[in-house]
């Protein structure tokens, strides 16, 4: 019950602001009809429900059970096994991340039809999934992630200043890499990992179950790099 309550206050502190400003603006300066300021105000009670129960089901189903699985793949001894599985969970997730169908949908939509939404989603969920899997493979091995970081980032800017890249996917892949840190992937692959070290007993769980986001949106920003260099011949 108290996991309830603290995240209603969660989602109240979230969109009240932004709920207050908006009417600030409209009896300010705005003055847009009441049909839209009443849609805005259903909107805001559908969004806060859905965020409450999406939190929810987060805390109580999409944690426990990441942490879960991280936990069981090191038991099993087989390298193949924890990054096979590490690649299909990031993947999945992505594919399921609310942002990214957003970001493919308008992305679609203004090049009316020339990129398509799936022909975004599949390479941006295949990236993730490369790099939550090196992520995982990093924690094993105990490779430092300020080299993989550094490693990551030479190529993502190598490949946005190369003449080979079409200029209209630069924006696009950075925008990429940042939906993919959406509320689906995030608690899943932070969970993940922690399980995984956590298994491992590294000497520092902290340093070594964290930073997997950082290191996993860099695949997506490469993979739609790519994917411009392919629209581009």
């Amino acid at each position: 019950m108290q996991t309830v309550q603290d995240t209603i206050w969660e989602v109240v502190y979230a969109i009240l602001p932004i709920t207050i400003l908006v009417l600030i603006l409209q009896y300010t300066l705005i003055w847009l009809p009441f049909e839209s300021v009443l849609q805005f105000l259903v909107g805001v009670l559908f969004v806060s429900s859905g965020l409450v129960l999406f939190l929810i089901g987060v805390h109580i189903g999409l944690l426990p059970v990441g942490e879960m699985i991280g936990s069981a793949l090191p038991k099993t001894g087989k390298l193949w096994m924890i990054l096979l599985f590490s690649f299909i969970l990031g993947f999945s997730v992505t594919v399921a991340e609310p942002d990214v169908h957003v970001l493919a949908g308008y992305v679609d939509q203004v090049s009316e039809g020339a990129i398509g939404k799936w022909a975004l989603i599949l390479p941006v969920a295949l990236g993730l999934g490369i790099f939550v899997a090196l992520s995982m493979a990093r924690i094993i091995f105990k490779i430092s992630i300020k080299w993989m970081l550094l490693f990551g980032y030479t190529i993502v800017f190598g490949l946005a200043l190369s003449p080979w890249v079409s200029e209209q996917f630069i924006p696009i892949s950075f925008d990429a890499g940042g939906v993919t840190t959406g509320p689906m992937a995030v608690p899943f692959i932070l969970a993940f990992g922690v399980g995984i070290a956590s298994v491992l007993r590294t000497d520092d769980q902290a340093a070594e179950g964290f930073g997997l986001v950082a290191l996993a949106s860099i695949g997506p920003l490469i993979a739609v790099l790519i994917l411009g260099i392919i629209f581009a011949q």
